[in-house]
Order: C-alpha cells, then sequence, then structure tokens
C-alpha cells in the first residue's frame, strides 16, 4: 500500500472517475505523430498543423475521457479547449531517444520543470523511460539516478508522477518479432519491480501488457504461437503480482479492436490493472482525413469512429479494471 499526500490523491481523483479507474487519452506524440500526418498530407502543413490536430483531438474527445495526456511542445494550445472533467496531465521528457548511442537514455524538456509543468494546471507529471533490465550496469544505473531526480521533483512539488516504461531488448531490435516476444514478459516485470521502489517516488506506472498479444494462442496463427493461453494469462497475472502501485495500461500503438479484447484477456487473467492511458488505438485512424482532407474531415472521423472507438473502449475498461485506491491510501497526518 502506498501512501500519498492530500494534494496527489485530490490530483488521482481528478484524474479518473468516481470509481478509481482511470481511462485516459494519450496525444503526447511528437516525432511520430509529425511521421504520420507528413505521410498523408500533400503539403506541410508544419508545427501548427501538429498543434491544431492535437486540439481536435482534445475538443472531440475529452468528454468521453477521464483525462488527457500531452506535451509542453505542441499541445498547450489543447488542453485550454478540453473538457472541464478531464483531467491533465503533460510529458517532461524529449521525445524519442538519440539512435546514434547506445542505451536510449533519457532526456528532460530543457525549458521546463515539475514546477512550470504545475503551473499550467497539470494533475500530474508523465515520463517515458525506455528500459531493458538486462543492459549494461551502468547504462541502467544512469536511468535509476535520472528517475530518482524526477521523483525527487514531483515529490517536491507535491504533484503525482506518472511512469511509462517500454521495454526493449538491447541486443536485437525487433520488438515485434517471436524472439523478443519470449524475452518480454521477463523485461516488462524486472521494470516494474524496479519503478515500485519507494526511492523513485512513483505513483503510476503505465506500462505495456506483458505480452505480444500477436503470439497468444487463439490470437496468433497455430506456427506463430509463442506463449498458451494458460502462460500469457500467467503473465498478466504476474506482472499485476510484481508492483504495489496501481498501474494502467498503454496500448503501443495496436488496433482498437484488440486491444479492447487484450484487456478483457487481462481481466480473465486475474490482472489488478487500473486503467488505460491510451492514444492511438483511439485516435490514429483520424490522421489521414486531416493531413488529406482537412480539419472538418477529420474532425467528421472523430465525431463517428473516434467517439465510437472511446466509448467502447470505455465499456471495456470500466468493466475490468480495478479501483486505485485499493492500492493507494490517503497518508495520515
Amino acid at each position: 500500500m502506498k501512501y500519498v499526500s492530500k494534494n496527489k490523491y485530490e490530483a488521482l481523483q481528478r484524474l479518473s472517475d468516481e470509481n478509481g479507474i482511470i481511462s485516459a487519452l494519450a496525444i503526447d506524440q511528437r516525432g511520430s505523430l509529425k511521421k504520420m500526418i507528413a505521410q498523408d498530407t500533400p503539403t506541410d502543413l508544419g508545427d501548427e498543423g501538429i498543434k491544431e490536430f492535437k486540439k481536435l483531438i482534445s475538443a472531440e474527445l475529452t468528454p468521453y475521457s477521464t483525462a488527457i495526456l500531452l506535451d509542453p511542445e505542441y499541445g498547450l494550445p489543447a488542453t485550454k479547449v478540453r473538457d472541464k472533467n478531464s483531467g491533465l496531465l503533460l510529458a517532461y521528457e524529449k521525445t524519442g531517444y538519440d539512435a546514434t548511442e547506445i542505451g536510449r537514455l533519457p532526456d528532460l524538456l530543457e525549458e521546463w520543470s515539475a514546477k512550470r509543468l504545475k503551473e499550467q494546471g497539470v494533475d500530474a507529471v508523465k515520463f517515458l523511460l525506455y528500459y531493458d533490465a538486462d543492459e549494461d550496469k551502468k547504462i541502467n544505473e544512469f536511468k535509476h539516478v535520472y528517475m530518482e531526480r524526477v521523483g525527487s521533483e514531483c515529490l517536491g512539488e507535491d504533484i503525482p508522477f506518472f511512469l511509462e516504461i517500454l521495454t526493449y531488448d538491447a541486443t536485437n531490435d525487433d520488438n515485434k518479432g517471436k524472439e523478443f516476444a519470449k524475452v518480454k514478459p521477463g523485461k516488462v516485470m524486472n521494470a516494474m519491480k524496479e519503478f515500485s521502489k519507494p526511492r523513485y517516488n512513483v505513483d503510476v506506472l503505465k506500462v505495456e501488457v506483458p505480452v505480444n498479444m500477436n503470439y497468444v494462442e487463439g490470437f496468433a496463427e497455430a506456427d506463430a504461437v509463442v506463449y498458451t493461453k494458460a502462460e500469457a494469462m500467467k503473465h498478466f497475472k504476474d506482472q499485476s503480482a510484481a508492483t504495489d502501485l496501481p498501474f494502467i495500461f498503454l496500448s503501443a500503438g495496436v488496433s482498437a479492436q484488440l486491444f479492447q479484447d487484450t484487456l478483457v484477456f487481462a481481466q480473465e487473467a486475474g490482472s489488478t490493472f487500473n486503467g488505460v492511458l491510451c492514444g492511438r488505438a483511439t485516435w490514429k485512424n483520424s490522421v489521414k482525413p486531416y493531413a488529406a482532407e482537412g480539419k472538418e474531415k477529420g474532425r467528421e472521423w472523430l465525431q463517428d469512429q473516434g467517439v465510437k472507438n472511446i466509448t467502447d473502449l470505455n465499456k471495456v475498461v470500466m468493466s475490468s479494471s480495478q479501483p486505485w485506491f485499493d492500492k493507494i491510501k490517503l497518508e495520515e497526518k
């Protein structure tokens, strides 16, 4: 059980529904979103095009989400048009990582601090960390120290710290292949165990599901199965045992239907996840009409398919998740 201050507790309430379930929308993508838009636009929409797209997502979809995750580089205008009942998270990390260096090292946005993010009215700070528990000790110690700093900053500002962890294998770049699927459960769980330690002051973990569902019996072609249904379920159960903290799932860009099916599978397995912070599975197919045909076509897609995606997801999330207040309590004076 984790005990938090009154300010943190109330912030977490603003990020979730009355039952303590987080069903949040992510649109903090920067580099990847630029590429997505560039693929489909006849003209360069530039930075303003990115900002307008984020505003569109925020305006149309936050009425259906408990919170939205944005970035301070392109997303601040979108914070102003979100639904008044939707909580706010802002990303604190630079987008991507330097592929010319080993280790996928983290880096903060130089113009920002937890204090300055708080001044923007956020309810929580989010940081994305790439992590391979089996990588060189020196690289991982750098990451450990870095997260200690971010956690201490958030603690000092009395604001929740959401840590997003994306695992990888430093010896294998194919994170969608069969070989990575075999080692993924251990990578995910070891990362969760590490950053659940009190020294990091993490309040909520945003994590991957512990298996690649495309290799699970019943989801995969017969010759592509890496995990039997029973093995996959055990991995979900073990993931819950790996942390005492609330944890929420990211969609990793899979289809809306597969993500919903995954959450049902997780519940059946006995996972104690506390909601989702999901982006591309909800809105990624709106990029093409927005980029190719303009803002109103993007809006039409969001008002139709986007709303359907998020409301269908909400039904699954609310019926399959556990309340975070089973894991976090208000500290006693």
